[in-house]
């Protein structure tokens, strides 16, 4: 989910939001933002999605022209690489308020969602279109037996994470097949504008992954093998961007979003 560069793309008076990108762990999230005894979820600005309007705005992002090209897009991406069977079951790790959660369910699998918000998880119950399930949870710490789920994925919510290293293990645990992790890519376009000297505007302390750094972590997890993937090379979403989408490989590690995939030992 790759964050709108330019608020007016958003109805006015709204955060910029596109991409939950979901400080799991208390301890990424600066000290004057923390909620006293529970998780929050933050947007990569750091404004919290708290209540239902928020929520709304970030999903209204998704029904407009450039954010309905981007959630296809990356969606598409993910779907192709994970390659799932009907009825398979999926964990999304880092739902935020559903949206990708929801695209893996009209898509005939059995999807459950987890989210360190409970705001965020209220909302995405709200939206619910087939009887996919969401709980509140922490990413380095899952509620769910050992090879629980078909398939796990976490689009940009690894983004914020802490100890991504715990959370990958954790999510490696509870999948059976494939793992998949959905992260903004240091080696793009994107970064160049918005990401280097610590992020500009939405992108402000947003952490962004090179392949190498992606294969290492994996590694590390007892997952040596990993396919790398990316799209959105080019983050406006106008018609040449759309066209360099359309004939540029996905192999080609430049996007502004990184799909690494692997299976779980």
């Amino acid at each position: 989910m790759t964050i709108p560069l330019s608020p007016n793309s958003l109805p006015a008076g709204s955060t910029p939001v596109g991409a939950p990108l979901l400080r799991s762990d208390p301890s990424a999230v600066p000290e004057g933002e923390r909620d006293a005894g529970s998780l929050r979820e933050f947007h990569v600005n750091a404004a919290k999605v708290s209540d239902r309007d928020e929520a709304s705005a970030y999903e209204a992002w998704y029904h407009t022209p450039r954010g309905a090209w981007i959630g296809d897009t990356e969606f598409d991406l993910l779907y192709a690489n994970l390659r799932p069977v009907p009825g398979a079951s999926v964990l999304d790790v880092g739902c935020g308020s559903g949206y990708f959660t929801r695209r893996l369910a009209r898509a005939g699998l059995r999807v459950t969602g987890i989210d360190a918000d409970p705001a965020a998880i209220r909302y995405a119950k709200s939206m619910t279109v087939a009887d996919e399930r969401y709980l509140a949870g922490d990413a380095r710490a899952l509620p769910f037996p050992d090879w629980h789920f078909d398939f796990g994925v976490a689009i940009t919510s690894f983004c914020f994470i802490a100890d991504p290293l715990r959370a990958l293990a954790e999510l490696a645990r509870v999948t059976r097949r494939r793992v998949a992790l959905g992260l903004l890519n240091r080696h793009s376009l994107l970064y160049r504008h918005k990401g280097r000297h610590g992020g500009q505007g939405a992108y402000r302390g947003a952490h962004w992954h090179t392949p190498q750094e992606v294969r290492h972590l994996f590694e590390q997890c007892g997952m040596p093998r990993v396919t790398i993937r990316s799209a959105i090379f080019l983050p406006d979403g106008g018609g040449i961007a759309k066209g360099v989408e359309a004939i540029t490989p996905t192999r080609v590690p430049l996007g502004a979003f990184l799909l690494a995939l692997s299976e779980p030992g």
